[in-house]
Order: C-alpha cells, then sequence, then structure tokens
C-alpha cells in the first residue's frame, strides 16, 4: 500500500525536474558555429541550380544567430584550425558526428549547426541544432517548417527558433 503513494511521488518529482531542466537557460560558453547549410531538393532548384539571393539569406540567417549567441553571452571559436577538415564536409548538420569531433577539436563547448531546405519556392524547412561537446548531445534544437522564400519569412523562422527553443528560459526576447 505503501508503495503506490511513494511510486507517484517519486514520479511527479522526476517530472518536475525534466519539466524545470527543460526550461533552464543554456549555460554560456564557447561555440564552434560550423553554419547553416542551404539544400535546395525543389524542382525549381534542380532546373535552374541555387537562386543568389538564397545565399545572402544564409548569410543573414548566420548574422542573426551569431548576434544573439554574442547576446546571450556565448564565444564563437575561429575555425581556421580545422578549415582543412571542414572544408571537406558537404553538410555539416548531417555528417555523422564530425561537427561534434571537429568542435571537440577546437575544445569548444558547444557545436551549433542549422540547415534550411528548399522543398518548393513556397514550402521550406530550417533547424538549428546545439550539442554540447563532452558526449555530443543534443543540448537544443528545433525544426520549422515555413512559407514564402523571403528574407522576412526566413529570418522570422531562425528567431522563432532561437526564442522558443533554443533561448527558452532565457534573460532576453
Amino acid at each position: 500500500m505503501l508503495q503506490a503513494p511513494l511510486l507517484a511521488a517519486g514520479l511527479a518529482v522526476s517530472l518536475a525536474t525534466a519539466v524545470l531542466a527543460e526550461e533552464a537557460p543554456v549555460a554560456p560558453g564557447t561555440v564552434a558555429f560550423l553554419g547553416i547549410h542551404f539544400l535546395d531538393t525543389s524542382a525549381e532548384g534542380a532546373y535552374y541550380g541555387e537562386r543568389p539571393e538564397e545565399r545572402v539569406r544564409i548569410g543573414l540567417l548566420e548574422d542573426e544567430v551569431r548576434t544573439r549567441f554574442a547576446t546571450e553571452g556565448f564565444t564563437f571559436l575561429d575555425l581556421s584550425p580545422i578549415a582543412e577538415e571542414f572544408d571537406r564536409v558537404v553538410n555539416p548538420a548531417n555528417c555523422y558526428g564530425c561537427d561534434v569531433r571537429m568542435a571537440r577539436k577546437l575544445g569548444a563547448d558547444y557545436v551549433l549547426v542549422g540547415e534550411v531546405q528548399k522543398v518548393s519556392n513556397l514550402i521550406l524547412s530550417m533547424n538549428l541544432i546545439l550539442r554540447e561537446t563532452g558526449e555530443g548531445r543534443m543540448v537544443r534544437g528545433q525544426s520549422v517548417e515555413f512559407r514564402s522564400n523571403s528574407d522576412e519569412s526566413w529570418l522570422r523562422g531562425i528567431r522563432y527558433i532561437l526564442k522558443n527553443n533554443i533561448f527558452k528560459g532565457g534573460r532576453t526576447p
């Protein structure tokens, strides 16, 4: 009889701890930001190749990420010590752990990678993943789908991920 209430209490404490841990801000540290990769699987891309404005948008997203991480107290590391290895990687967001291994070589606390996939000129998806380098465990990460291939929609997507996932429970909006 006494076991059921104790089990229930233990479960409640475990769930509360999990919820609190999820809400806790990510501790600032050093980050190996391997950028945001653009993957165009659209018919338009197959016929005409990458549009120049989409390359510019990747730069906008990367600037937005750098600015927000700096605001939150994170420090980005210079990637030049791993440049040769990094240049051989097609997509650091999908490289079977090479992102974590390269970040460890830099002595980073975290590795950060992202990807934008263009399904069509109307349908796109974006993800951003933050991993700790000790075990390679994902600390935070999210994928969002969005409509409209514009600067505004891309920035809205990355800001949503940063606000509602990466820095959920953080001190800045």
